[in-house]
């Protein structure tokens, strides 16, 4: 007697999306980016190889800024700016120990769930193979397709791919007014962009809007799109961000790349995730990113925060200073309570490396979450994100000037209806209180403490006030502890 099995599947009805915001707000972020909670990316490009002090990230514009320190070094180091541009240091960005496969192996080892390259920078130089954009990673410096290598590496390691893109800030970044530099030079036109008056560049207006004049034109319009489209279609990010300074670009281009996007992923079948900083899109068309900052509370929707290994600079430098592995996991701990995920960057070295100050703090963050990444992945918020007295800042670039968690502060998750504290401290008292969890705030019953990766028989109990817990004479962890509170 045969028997004839059939293996029925039901894929998930395939959206279209118009290039309106109306028809873009079909987008849902979606369930892995909410499981997800950390991520990696990487500054690394043309503007580390300077190899210069202090914050490098925008070298290609502050090296032709009078009396700037990227401008004294690069005078002193390669020369006058109308003689040793921006673009002779394109030749010297070999990546001579680049390895992604080294890269990707240290990313998993930290517990990031999805990871990738910075695609473009301001800089307008392309980590891909471009057609384009004829000064790309492939064409120039490294000759090697850096997006490419990366997202084998990281797909082969279960990991979901994102590449970063800045390129609206390509726009004014160069001073091709300045008849004194070598962006003047028509010759340069192909690297540092159209003529256009100084006006092109940035100012900013009281709500953070960036006014320019003229506007972008049909022309870098075009490419932006172009390039997009190039990343989109070569390497399928499961997630793709965008840096801010969009909002200087028509409406009209960036619904088209919105449209273009969803719809790529959707013939697919992917599950993908657009990263925006307000106000470049409407609310509801994508995932809302911050720069250097977190929410004040619980967000309803998932969010992103993106931040740097250094609190100084995004991009290696010959003096850069990292944060302490402590604060960056308490950083993560109060994000994910706030319903958000945060996309940690890295500095390499011009040649390709991740320094080991950087790694020792990537695999702490690991071995720490491998302990307890049960409050962590696949978590959810609580009633309330967290309590204690420490307040995080509020606006763009705020955690720059953050101090950092005390003993008293804790935050909350749950997963699958555990909740868990975690105390971003080991009080010197010997005991937690939990005031969200005394009888007069809380009125659910307690029935059991477990402090993670403490085998420790633990007394708490419950009054008025709080929730207090004699704490184990033997901390489990070097960080935040995690309880699970039954």
């Amino acid at each position: 007697m045969a028997i004839i099995c059939f293996n029925f599947y039901f894929a998930r009805a395939q959206k279209t999306y118009e290039p309106t915001w109306e028809s873009l707000k079909q987008y849902e972020c979606p369930e892995w980016f909410q499981d997800a909670k950390f991520g990696i990316y990487a500054h690394w490009g043309v503007y580390s190889t300077a190899k210069c002090p202090g914050t490098p990230d925008w070298y290609g514009h502050n090296m032709y800024v009078e009396g700037h320190p990227n401008n004294t070094f690069h005078v002193a180091t390669y020369g006058a700016v109308d003689e040793f541009g921006y673009k002779d240091l394109v030749p010297l960005f070999t990546a001579p120990e680049f390895n992604a496969d080294e890269w990707a192996d240290l990313f998993v080892e930290a517990g990031a769930r999805f990871a990738g390259p910075v695609g473009e920078h301001a800089d307008g130089f392309a980590m891909w193979d471009s057609d384009v954009n004829p000064w790309n990673a492939v064409d120039k410096g490294p000759r090697r397709d850096i997006v490419a290598e990366m997202e084998k590496a990281i797909r082969k390691r279960g990991l979901k791919y994102v590449v970063s893109l800045h390129h609206s800030w390509l726009w004014g970044w160069f001073p091709v007014w300045d008849s004194n530099t070598d962006c003047a030079d028509p010759a340069n036109a192909s690297f540092y962009g159209e003529k256009v008056p100084e006006t092109a560049w940035q100012t900013k207006d009281s709500k953070n809007y960036y006014q320019v004049s003229p506007m972008p034109g049909a022309d870098f319009e075009r490419v932006w799109l172009e390039k997009v489209k190039e990343v989109v279609d070569g390497y399928s990010p499961d997630l793709l961000w965008f840096d801010n300074r969009i909002q200087i670009l028509s409406e009209e281009v960036r619904r088209q790349m919105m449209a273009y996007a969803y719809n790529h992923a959707e013939k697919k079948q992917q599950e993908f995730v657009l990263t925006f900083k307000r106000p470049d899109f409407p609310l509801g068309t994508g995932t809302v990113d911050l720069e250097r900052a977190r929410m004040p509370e619980i967000y309803p929707e998932p969010w992103l925060t993106d931040n740097s290994v250094s609190n100084t600079s995004w991009t290696w430098s010959t003096d850069l200073e990292c944060y302490t592995t402590n604060r960056l996991i308490d950083d993560l701990v109060d994000i994910v309570s706030k319903n958000g995920c945060l996309l940690l960057n890295v500095a390499p070295h011009p040649d390709g490396y991740i320094p080991e100050t950087q790694k020792q703090r990537l695999r702490e963050m690991g071995k720490w979450l491998k302990l307890n990444g049960e409050a962590i992945y696949e978590s959810r918020p609580w009633l309330i994100y967290g309590e204690g007295p420490t307040e995080t800042l509020k606006g763009h670039l705020a955690d720059m000037k953050f101090k950092g968690f005390g003993d008293e502060d804790i935050r909350f998750t749950t997963r699958k209806g555990q909740l868990y504290a975690i105390a971003m401290g080991w009080p010197e008292s010997g005991v937690l209180a939990i005031k969200s969890l005394g009888a007069s705030f809380y009125n659910g019953k307690i029935e059991g403490v477990e402090l993670i990766g403490s085998a420790a028989d633990l007394k708490w109990k419950q009054n008025k006030n709080a929730l207090e817990i004699e704490l184990p004479e033997t901390k489990p962890c070097e960080h935040a502890f995690v309880f699970r509170i039954k």
